[in-house]
């Protein structure tokens, strides 16, 4: 009679997914160094063989700042809730760029990585985690800047003071990461099958963008057009840069309901990505 077989045992077993809400955190846990090397590869790759290189993180909002001071607050005339112009759009800039970039990279994560998910095993919720950490570094560089010209304001004899709204402010960074990783698995788990989506992504966050209160208050909307301000406050980034210029410049419609609603719609878009983007991992290499 052959000897009874050994039982086996192994580190680490490789299967399907039994649940849409079995995503391996533990997993994600266990292959942190690996997102730690795409946070590096994502920061290195996006500068390398440019000239000015980190220096466009202060570039890109200076430019932004100067066009939109120019066409909005000069021509257009547009209220700044009387706070310096410049800040009032810069404060919104950073704000805005972080969500807009945490959703305009995490929707293209299964077309931009198809290869290396197709070669490889590893808890692919790694990789969009590791863009909404990479452009984290980008948005503390861009508060430092927000920071230096509030003390340029200050000598210039602008008089305004943080308010107590500051305490929640890494509360505000969490919740713009997970929304814009929320839409983003949403939009790049559909993208394998209808690639449309990924033209239409750039030019719907920039339109969204003139549907929030980046470059006008909300208070400006409330005053000549209540009538659709109802628009804005649905938007859910409206009551987290509103609540952000109120934490830093101390103007703003800060609005405990509407950052429940924030919060809230987040979960809501947060759970859909998860699950869709679970169902989608399965077999995306084969529809991509």
């Amino acid at each position: 009679m052959d000897p009874k077989p050994k039982e086996e045992h192994w580190d680490l077993v490789i299967k399907g997914h039994s649940s849409l809400f079995d995503l391996k955190f533990a997993d994600v846990w266990r292959y942190r160094d690996l997102m730690v090397m795409f946070v590096k590869r994502d920061f290195i790759s996006f500068y390398k063989q440019t000239i000015l290189g980190p220096l466009w993180f202060f570039i890109q909002p200076i430019f932004t700042t100067l066009v939109f001071t120019f066409v909005f607050g000069s021509v257009a005339g547009i209220s700044s809730d009387g706070v310096p112009k410049p800040l009032f759009y810069l404060c919104g800039i950073t704000a805005w760029q972080y969500f807009a970039d945490c959703l305009n990279k995490t929707s293209t994560v299964f077309r931009d990585n198809a290869r290396i998910f197709g070669k490889v095993y590893f808890p692919r919720l790694i990789m969009p985690l590791s863009i909404v950490m990479s452009n984290l570094i980008k948005f503390a560089v861009q508060i430092t800047l927000l920071l230096i010209f509030m003390v340029y304001f200050y000598f210039q004899g602008y008089d305004f003071g943080f308010t107590y709204a500051l305490l929640i402010f890494p509360f505000l960074i969490v919740i713009m990461a997970l929304l814009g990783l929320g839409i983003g698995l949403i939009i790049t788990a559909m993208t394998t099958k209808y690639r449309d989506l990924a033209f239409l992504v750039g030019f719907g966050v920039q339109l969204l963008m003139y549907g929030t209160t980046v470059i006008y208050p909300l208070s400006a909307v409330r005053e000549k057009y209540p009538e659709y301000v109802w628009i804005f406050e649905l938007n859910p980034m409206t009551p987290i840069i509103e609540t952000y210029r109120y934490a830093f410049l101390g103007s703003g419609s800060y609005s405990v309901s509407g950052l429940l609603y924030a919060c809230t719609f987040t979960a809501v878009v947060l759970l859909a990505g998860i699950i869709i983007f679970n169902r989608t991992e399965k077999n995306f290499v084969d529809t991509i």
